[in-house]
């Protein structure tokens, strides 16, 4: 009984970690599961920008510079670009070598197991649908400006109080995802078009901003900046937890990766594409922050209209008009961007036996997951049409900051110890036996052809051409064998060291009410473990099966190990920070997630019974029963 018990636990384990292969995706497809691949750079551009770029700006800089870092707030806002560009670059790589829809969550497939994969896809399920949920609730109070205020608007498009319960519910936030659903189901062009026009009307509001607003203030002289207290009135603390708070406003570039199989080109495009976008709104965001905080000092600024406040101080009163149709556009381009990846995620784990087949179905006209859409919009159309999701909009941060840590940890691994195993299914494993046999053969015959010499005396004298033995190549390549395998097992734990020390760095540092000596130990032991790991992975070498994996001749990441160690440490530190609340709701959400995997998932993966061998054997057994169904 004991040792059943011990197998099935066993089992369960290995269902965790056991990864797919990089071009499992290419396999689906030819089984009919096509997207079109449409995509050019400037559409992933329009893509990247349109999802990160929200209305949440225009209020965000007022509140960032009033409480956290006064006109200090541009940097603040290099700073979290900065941070930002850490996952952009992981995402870049990644993205190329593994262009398939699915993300973050296919990434963490491949590169670290399956278990840490479900967890991402669940996480950004979440993400997705309360992002898009919560955007779609922010369209009545910005609408109401054109009308005169929000009891002059016309009552199809008004809040309405369900009398008894007192839930307030919005059609106009239902109505606009169903239309932005509607969108998408006709055609990932048609919607990349879509999504670069409002995207177009939202940058051109902010550069009317930077225009009127620079105008306005070389004319005046900058009152903004003319202050007693100086640039850093809150410190050099501030303007770092200000980089904290405003990180989050650059949260929508890794929606460019979730398109990644109706991408043209995707090796050139999604590096260009996702480094593009981010840098935009980087420049974006710090000449509007320049441009507000000079014109009003920081503490005058209105809390919940900073932007049009500020032009009103001015007789600017119509430039209300601009900035709300910004906003509105920018709600707009927030909501494809939340509702655009989803369907992707549910199609990839749907590929992968983690979710029912339905969801992998693509539409034969419109080459895109259609059924996948409609469940996600219907879902997003129904919180925002009955809930105010305002206070869950913390749990939208978590499925992201999770994806950008476990992008770089599969970053190091791809690095330092790539999967050098792949799985066959158990309609290929006939085709092991065969291939098995003919690689001893061929092993067999090459040492006798180059190997089996004997002594035999040179017709120079008598001198003897010793030649290498077969048993002195085997030893050697034993050695080699030998020399590698302890270099990868150094390099997985230092990388689980960096991983672990920096969830308890994060979390000392960050935990309130823990006595200072306890935090000042905690902190100085996680910190030598980092570092010391740290030094391990920068001397030893990276894994040469690195240049083999996925598709090759893409964009590669800079300064590894030290960028991807530097994110994970940025966005742990996010996430610690994120609070009790949210992380009760969050695990409440996991847990129904882990139930999901358990009686359904881990049974059904398409993993299940498959079979691992080395890598060298995979394209000879591919091409075995390739050549048997022939």
């Amino acid at each position: 009984m004991g040792s059943f018990c011990g197998g099935k636990c066993s089992r369960a384990l290995r269902s965790l970690v056991r990864r797919k292969r990089v071009d499992s995706a290419a396999h689906a497809r030819r089984d009919g599961h096509q997207l079109a691949r449409r995509l050019s750079v400037l559409d992933l551009i329009a893509i990247g920008v349109g999802a990160t770029v929200g209305a949440g700006v225009y209020i965000l800089v007022g509140t960032v510079a009033r409480e956290y870092t006064g006109p200090a707030l541009t940097i603040s806002f290099l700073i979290a670009g900065v941070a930002a560009a850490l996952s952009a670059f992981c995402y870049a790589e990644l993205a190329c070598r593994c262009p398939s829809a699915g993300s973050a969550y296919h990434y963490t497939y491949i590169c670290v197991g399956e278990g840490v994969a479900w967890l991402i896809g669940w996480s950004l399920i979440l993400e997705y649908t309360i992002g898009g949920s919560a955007v779609a609730r922010g369209i009545s109070p910005n609408l109401a400006v054109f009308f005169g205020g929000e009891d002059k608007l016309p009552s199809f498009l008004a809040r309405h109080t369900i009398p008894g319960i007192g839930i307030v519910v919005d059609p106009c936030a239902a109505a606009l995802v169903i239309t932005v659903t509607v969108l998408l189901c006709i055609g990932i062009k048609e919607s990349s078009m879509a999504q670069t026009i409002v995207t177009t009307i939202n940058v051109s509001a902010m550069i009317f901003i930077i225009a009127a607003g620079g105008y306005i203030g070389f004319k005046t002289g900058w009152v903004g900046y003319e202050l007693p207290n100086g640039y850093f009135p809150y410190g050099v603390t501030g303007m770092l937890g200000g980089s904290a708070v405003v990180f989050f406003s650059y949260i929508g570039f890794d929606s460019v990766t979730s398109t990644a199989e109706e991408v043209k080109n995707p090796q050139r495009d999604l590096p260009v594409g996702i480094g593009v976008a981010l840098s935009i709104c980087c420049i974006l965001y710090m000449l509007v922050s320049v441009v507000i905080v000079g014109l009003v000092p920081y503490y005058a600024l209105d809390p919940d209209t900073p932007i049009s406040s500020a032009f009103a101080n001015y007789g600017m009163q119509w430039a209300a008009y601009i900035l709300t149709t910004g906003a509105v556009m920018a709600l707009c381009s927030s909501l494809m961007g939340s509702i655009l990846p989803q369907p992707r995620i549910l199609m990839a784990m749907a590929r992968d036996g983690l979710l029912p087949s339905f969801f992998a179905d693509i539409n034969r006209h419109t080459q895109v997951p259609v059924k996948s859409t409609v469940v996600t919009g219907v879902l997003a159309a129904a919180l925002a049409f009955f809930m105010d999701v305002s206070q869950l909009a913390g749990m939208v941060s978590v499925g992201t900051l999770l994806a950008f840590t476990t992008v770089a940890v599969s970053v190091l691994i791809l690095r330092y110890v790539p999967p050098d195993e792949v799985p066959l299914t158990s309609g290929l494993q006939e085709s092991i036996g065969s291939v098995s046999s003919q690689f001893n053969n061929d092993l067999k015959g090459t040492a006798s052809m180059d190997f089996g010499y004997s002594v035999v005396p040179s017709k120079e004298g008598d001198q003897l051409l010793v030649e290498t033995s077969e048993s002195s190549i085997e030893d050697d390549a034993m050695q080699k064998h030998v020399i590698k395998e302890r270099r990868r097992k150094i390099a997985a734990w230092s990388i689980a060291f960096v991983c672990i020390g920096i969830l308890i760095l994060a979390s000392a540092a960050s935990v309130e009410g823990l006595p200072s000596m306890l935090r000042l130990i905690l902190c100085g032991l996680a910190g030598d473990a980092v570092l010391g790991s740290l030094v391990v992975l920068a001397c030893i070498e990276q894994d040469d099966a690195r240049h083999d994996f996925g598709h090759a001749g893409g964009f590669q990441c800079p300064f590894v190990p030290f960028l991807p160690v530097a994110c994970i440490l940025v966005n742990t530190y996010l996430l610690v920070s994120l609070g009790l609340g949210t992380w009760f709701r969050v695990s409440i959400w996991m847990l129904i997630g882990a139930l999901v995997y358990i009686f359904y998932g881990r049974s059904h993966s398409s993993l299940k019974g498959a079979v691992y061998v080395p890598a060298a054997y995979a394209h000879e057994i591919y091409q075995a029963s390739s050549d048997r169904q022939a």
